[in-house]
């Protein structure tokens, strides 16, 4: 179930709403969050039921795992060190982990690695093309995080149901944030979010009217430029390059951000604050300011359960830039089981060992310079992680350095359907016009028109602080719209449903 269709906004986000305060004024609160759960998991199945018992499995585990865990800390058991009834925590922290990434490999990367082992050895094992399950990346990470933060001590004593409801709470669920129980649980055992909140309906709406229309009107847009470009086949000129890879570029951030929108307006229904995984990341004057911007909850587990374990900042300075290297690495295949996103993570990886090494320089770029400079890496890199194959990233990036196209492309070379939608305005705008431009004209227009919006506060920042009259008639106005773009629309998906 996606959050910008009709069958979540209208039926299964009131509903969830209207009984869990209704059992929690009842003073059945556990009923409540057993409710919660229920429609969580009723949320994850309707995508396909085969794969609920998966999530179930994992959630008993785990919980077992972590239970045991924290028991056996030191600051609960009275001992000193890492062994609780002759077990050692260590081992069982490892098994845990261990457990969780096989599971995650498992579905994830058993095709990459037998095909891969076909191409380098000549064999020809088959290839059982595994569906991956929903959300298997997040919920593997969050109960990653769990376990982890169990063996530390950091957890509190939680039941089964509490547990539960801290992973599956269907807005975080699906596509993240990624989150720790110390983000969420503390948050259902305060008796402050019992009962409906007005404040917070009303700025949980805001912010999911933002969050959709950013999906279905603005993301699902770019998308279809996005994809003429880069699954068509065809070269593609200059123009059509630059409005291939922007496209993308845009679509990947409005889709992904605006979900994170949705996600943090549903779960503020509920008096939840999930963490914030967006922070204007087009706005970064570096790579590193980027990555404290863009997926901040992902970027974070990398850096506390990998990085840091790798030995982060305190090892020799060649040994921690290969730290980051390989964390950025593992970053893009975590993102998908193949090559493309390997080499993505690899060049964000390089991009953070030269900004560490710009940085010792004591050399300061100037602000417009910097911020240049820093989006056009990414959106370069962002060509590997959309494109499919090599061969389709170095067709777009080829046009993107194609300046023969700018101004040499005769009229007649010009396909008659790049020129329809103008009508009696193409004449006059091919007098003014790079011929080879037209085509492309109103993706970059809109491309134009969104620089300006990105460099404009965030959703959050619009919604924070009072929200009067003026911010909620916008939001009827930004929900509405996009109400009627999913009703009208044949398809949508997220982008991170894939990951």
């Amino acid at each position: 179930m996606l959050f910008s269709s009709w069958q979540f906004i209208l039926l299964f986000l009131p509903v969830s709403f209207a009984v869990y305060f209704w059992l929690n004024s009842k003073r059945m609160v556990l009923a409540g969050k057993s409710w919660l759960v229920l429609a969580s998991l009723y949320f994850y199945a309707y995508w396909d039921v085969r794969y609920l018992p998966l999530i179930l499995v994992s959630i008993m585990i785990n919980f077992a795992i972590g239970t045991g865990l924290a028991q056996g800390h030191p600051t609960v058991n009275g001992s000193t060190g890492s062994r609780h009834h002759g077990i050692n925590r260590k081992v069982v922290l490892t098994v845990g982990i261990v457990a969780n990434l096989l599971l995650l490999g498992y579905y994830k990367y058993t095709d990459f690695f037998l095909d891969n082992i076909n191409l380098v050895f000549g064999k020809s094992y088959p290839l059982p093309e595994i569906v991956l399950p929903l959300a298997i990346s997040f919920f593997t990470f969050t109960q990653i995080a769990y376990l982890v933060d169990s063996y530390r001590g950091e957890t509190a004593e939680y039941d089964l149901l509490n547990y539960s409801l801290f992973v599956t709470f269907f807005p975080h669920l699906i596509a993240g944030p990624v989150v720790h129980h110390r983000d969420i649980m503390p948050q259902f055992a305060s008796r402050w979010t019992l009962a409906p909140r007005y404040p917070n309906i009303q700025r949980g709406l805001l912010i999911f009217a933002i969050g959709l229309f950013k999906k279905v009107v603005i993301a699902d847009t770019f998308a279809v430029w996005a994809d003429a470009g880069f699954d068509g086949g065809q070269a593609l000129d200059f123009y059509s390059a630059w409005a291939t890879s922007l496209s993308y570029t845009f679509q990947l951030y409005f889709d992904f951000s605006g979900y994170c929108d949705m996600a943090i307006g549903a779960s503020l229904l509920f008096n939840v604050w999930l963490p914030i995984n967006f922070n204007s990341p087009y706005k970064a004057l570096n790579i590193q300011d980027f990555w404290r911007r863009w997926h901040i909850t992902l970027s974070n587990f990398l850096r506390d359960y990998l990085y840091i374990p790798l030995g982060g900042n305190r090892v020799r300075v060649p040994r921690m830039y290969l730290n980051l290297f390989i964390t950025f690495v593992l970053g893009g295949l975590w993102h998908g089981a193949t090559w493309m996103f390997v080499i993505w993570g690899a060049l964000h990886g390089a991009a953070l060992v030269v900004h560490r090494l710009w940085q010792k320089l004591g050399v300061k770029m100037p602000k417009a310079m910097a911020w240049l400079l820093t989006f056009a890496f990414v959106n370069f890199a962002w060509v590997f992680f959309r494109a499919k194959t090599l061969p389709d990233a170095t067709r777009v990036l080829s046009g993107m350095v194609d300046l023969g196209s700018v101004s040499g492309t005769p009229v007649a070379a010009v396909p008659t359907s790049g020129l329809a939608w103008a009508g009696w305005l193409a004449d006059p705008l091919l007098k003014v016009l790079p011929n080879a431009l037209m085509p492309s004209l109103v993706t970059m227009a809109a491309i134009a028109a969104t620089f300006v919006l990105v460099a404009q506060e965030n959703s959050l920042e619009y919604a924070s602080g009072e929200i009067g009259t003026r911010k909620m008639l916008a939001g009827a106005v930004l929900f509405c719209t996009a109400l009627y773009f999913t009703l009208a629309a044949s398809s949508s998906v997220f982008l991170y449903f894939n990951f």
